[in-house]
């Protein structure tokens, strides 16, 4: 091991000084030889309708393919294996890619010329945005609320066109993973309920320095990195078109499960039920930070499945919130709880119900659903769901709660089990009362970065030296059995 990392050191400072200033000079060459054809073929183009197949730009089309090789021969992609034949829009304008790991992502899309979906703010981009916007790309404006649905809109009819768009390059997962499992497919691709062909790709170096992931390397260093390689090798392969049954066209949810589990068989790695949305639970940071996420991300992979986190904005939360604190801790049964949330009683709607289930007599404090939706729909925003939360539980008079209530709400938002205020309660000298309102915990949490280590005691803190995987969402274990 040691020769294996000192001979990689030894590699990577050699071609540092030697191999990587010239292939970051050819690249940015060719990249910059591109930019004219770019944008002269996206010179008085109309945002509704799809580019005319003019002689000339078909003719800019095969050079900008032409350039963009030649930039990949130069950043250390000498072969790139493509097993498979890739259908015609005409036939599949819909082409779903997968594992999405890294910015070099954009090889099969330089080859293919296919649109992708990107943010808006990618044509900003010098040079690099001028050629993503000759591809046609699907904008997403992340400052529009309704983005999403305009979004799917806009795939849909494309998808519909019957050809007359280029194909549309879609990486479901929506982020990069490490490549080690298929994690949630997004609907977007399913939605137009038409064929798809799914594409995996493949990087086989020994050494990977192309995953760019929510916690590693910087893109940057990323691109150091692999233009230091001496190759890098890379594979696309295109899998049979897969033409979605009547209930897959019916259910788009149901349609990209059985379209990712048929590529993770390609690929031979597992599944994972994890989703873009669940990254900023994840990655949960601050005085109120997750401890342990594993029964929130469960919750939250049950609600996305229901509809509930899409449907649900700020002022329907705080509605619910006020709805709950009507019923003043009167617990409902599954047809309430149905009832209350205006969904019909389903398989996935009474495992929900049964996560909160503390007695098992069948009923839940509502209150307590609602504070680890809020959680979840604001894993950045802890002080927005500790409000929320403190209004359905205090009283009206003094605005306090009391220290089991409290309890309660930070079992939920911290993913953990019996958590004792004892140290809390010390510190505001209210030991006796055992009582606190929102601005008073506010204030104090705000002062103190660790103010969940410091001030709270609960099972597997990690002041006691052990951090173990928990299951409960409200304090309370999801298995009845445990």
């Amino acid at each position: 091991m040691f020769l294996y990392l000192f001979s990689l050191c030894l590699q990577i400072g050699l071609m540092s000084v030697t191999v990587f200033p010239v292939r970051l000079l050819l690249v940015s060459f060719f990249m910059l030889v591109a930019w004219p054809f770019a944008f002269t073929a996206s010179l008085g183009r109309s945002e509704l309708i799809p580019d005319p197949q003019s002689w000339w730009r078909r003719f800019i089309d095969l050079c900008l393919r032409v350039i963009m090789r030649a930039m990949w021969f130069c950043g250390g992609f000498h072969w790139i294996k493509v097993k498979g034949e890739r259908a015609p829009p005409s036939d599949v304008p819909i082409l779903t890619v997968a594992p999405h790991s890294s910015y070099f992502d954009a090889i099969p899309v330089t080859m293919t010329m296919c649109s992708i979906v990107t943010k808006l703010e990618s044509r900003s981009i010098p040079v690099w945005g001028t050629l993503i916007s000759y591809i046609r790309p699907v904008f997403v404006f992340r400052s529009d609320q309704h983005s999403r649905r305009k979004t799917v809109e806009e795939i849909k009819r494309r998808a519909q066109s019957g050809g007359k768009w280029p194909q549309i390059m879609i990486f479901p997962e929506g982020t990069c993973t490490n490549r080690s499992g298929l994690i949630l497919f997004k609907p977007g691709a399913f939605i137009p309920g038409l064929p798809v062909q799914p594409v995996v790709l493949r990087y086989l170096n020994k050494l990977d320095t192309f995953s760019w992931t929510w916690r590693g390397p910087g893109a940057l260093k990323i691109l150091w990195l692999t233009l230091c390689q001496p190759h890098n090798s890379v594979e696309i392969e295109y899998l049979p078109i897969y033409y979605p049954s009547v209930m897959e066209r019916e259910n788009p949810a149901l349609f990209a499960s059985n379209v990712r589990r048929l590529m993770a068989k390609a690929l031979e790695v597992p599944l994972t039920d994890l989703s873009f949305d669940d990254r900023e639970i994840i990655l949960s940071r601050g005085p109120l930070r997750i401890h342990d996420c594993s029964s929130l991300l469960h919750f939250n992979q049950l609600v996305c499945r229901l509809g509930l986190k899409t449907r649900t904005r700020d002022g329907l939360l705080e509605e619910e919130a006020r709805r709950a604190t009507k019923l003043q801790g009167d617990e409902l049964g599954l047809e309430d709880f149905a009832q209350f949330l205006n969904l019909p009683v389903t398989d996935m709607l009474r495992e929900v119900h049964k996560l909160f289930d503390q007695t098992g007599d069948g009923k839940i404090d509502v209150r307590r659903y609602i504070t680890a939706l809020c959680t979840v729909q604001w894993p950045h925003k802890p002080l927005d769901t500790l409000k929320l939360a403190f209004k359905m539980y205090e009283a009206e008079d003094s605005g306090e709660i009391e220290a089991e209530d409290l309890a309660v709400i930070l079992e939920i938002m911290l993913g953990v089990k019996d958590v004792d205020l004892s140290p809390l309660f010390l510190e505001l000298q209210a030991a006796n009362t055992r009582k606190i309102t929102y601005d008073e915990l506010q204030c104090l949490i705000k002062r103190h970065p660790d103010f969940s280590v410091e001030f709270l005691s609960f099972k597997d803190h990690p002041g006691s030296g052990c951090i173990g995987r928990l299951k409960s969402c409200n304090g309370q274990s999801l298995n009845k059995d445990d």
